[in-house]
């Protein structure tokens, strides 16, 4: 088809007329900026996110208060921990009133961890964090390192005493938890959100144009209602991937390199279909904008709640492809994705030319 031709077509000056409107709708235009916002200043948001996604990259100290006949044992693992300090106490009864006084002397007591060993050689360790606080989720996370290495250290002390050796323990290796969430977190959010919006828009796009009436004077020129589908369809499921490709952008500009960029627009361009497809064909069906929105937005979220039973997670391909280690489910889901898009438009158009347009 010849460029004329193409910009002659119904169908384009179709697409061409929702996305000039889109530039009125206010909600639209302010999800759009919020996501400009996220991807055009990622390397400072995900340092306060990741606090959120991981606290204990917060830095701050914690002081736990520690008893029992086997607390020697628990503060020799705290030696070399970073960010706990261990204080411990004569009595369980002392360290319980110190805990509820917040302290003893001049130190803060945040915790307070009870070890004792039991006739049967075990060590039972009863942790107390305080109630709900801005550094509850701190404290609990750091207790939790401690009693990790508590456990580890016990392990390798009893190991002569197992019949089987027991398979050795990876060493820790040193990571940054801003690398974990960029990946896995913020580009598939990136990713996923412009479809999910996509496919808003086109419920609106369809039940406006029933709602108002405007359906109609759209038939009494020379086009079809499947060149009304098409053109609103294309319209919509573009937006994602074009949003993608802005994203990536602005994210290389933060610093944050993202591989397989073509795989990725082709995995929102897919998903983008497939829900831009279920939008149609609700506002064709329902004819009325509350109603449809609502059974779109709890279809779409089961539908992609339930992708935990593929293979691989939509957001686990996204994350490995942007990371740059995709495997064979990998890319045969990204292709599987493609051929359901196609599949699933196909369907709706044939679905669209049996709808009798007087009964909108």
């Amino acid at each position: 088809m010849a460029l004329s031709d193409l910009l002659s077509d119904p169908r384009t000056a179709i697409a061409r007329r929702d996305l000039a409107s889109l530039s009125r709708e206010k909600t639209i235009v302010l999800a759009l900026l919020i996501q400009l916002f996220v991807a055009a200043f990622s390397s400072f948001l995900v340092v306060g996110l990741t606090s959120l996604y991981d606290p204990s990259s917060v830095s701050g100290e914690v002081n736990v208060g520690v008893a029992g006949n086997a607390s020697d044992d628990l503060v020799a693992v705290t030696e070399e921990m970073d960010g706990v300090e261990v204080v411990q106490l004569p009595s369980q009864q002392r360290a319980a009133e110190a805990f509820e006084a917040g302290g003893i002397r001049d130190t803060r007591i945040d915790a307070l961890m009870v070890a004792n060993r039991e006739a049967d050689g075990r060590i039972n360790v009863t942790a107390t964090a305080p109630k709900g606080s801005l550094r509850t989720t701190l404290i609990v996370v750091q207790i939790r390192e401690v009693l990790e290495r508590f456990e580890r250290s016990e392990r390798q002390q009893r190991v002569t005493h197992l019949t089987q050796r027991p398979v050795p323990v990876p060493d820790d290796v040193p990571a940054s938890p801003y690398f974990g969430f960029t990946y896995t977190i913020l580009i598939p959010l990136l990713m996923f959100l412009p479809p999910f919006i996509s496919g808003s828009v086109a419920v609106d796009a369809i039940t406006e144009e029933i709602e108002r009436g405007t359906l109609e004077l759209l038939r009494v020129s020379p086009v079809t209602l499947t060149d009304i589908v098409d053109g609103k369809s294309v319209a919509m499921a573009s937006l994602a991937p074009l949003q993608a490709l802005l994203w990536i952008a602005l994210l290389g500009a933060n610093g944050i390199s993202v591989s397989h960029v073509p795989l990725l627009l082709v995995t929102v361009a897919a998903i983008a279909t497939v829900v831009v497809v279920i939008g149609v064909t609700l506002g064709l069906v329902m004819g009325e904008r509350k109603s449809a929105q609502l059974i779109y937005s709890v279809g779409v979220l089961g539908l992609f709640g339930s992708a935990v039973f593929l293979p691989e997670h939509p957001a686990t391909t996204v994350a490995k492809l942007a990371v740059d280690s995709p495997t064979a489910t990998t890319y045969a889901l990204v292709a599987l994705y493609a051929v359901f898009a196609v599949a699933l438009y196909a369907l709706a158009r044939a679905f669209v030319t049996r709808v009798d347009v007087e009964s909108l």
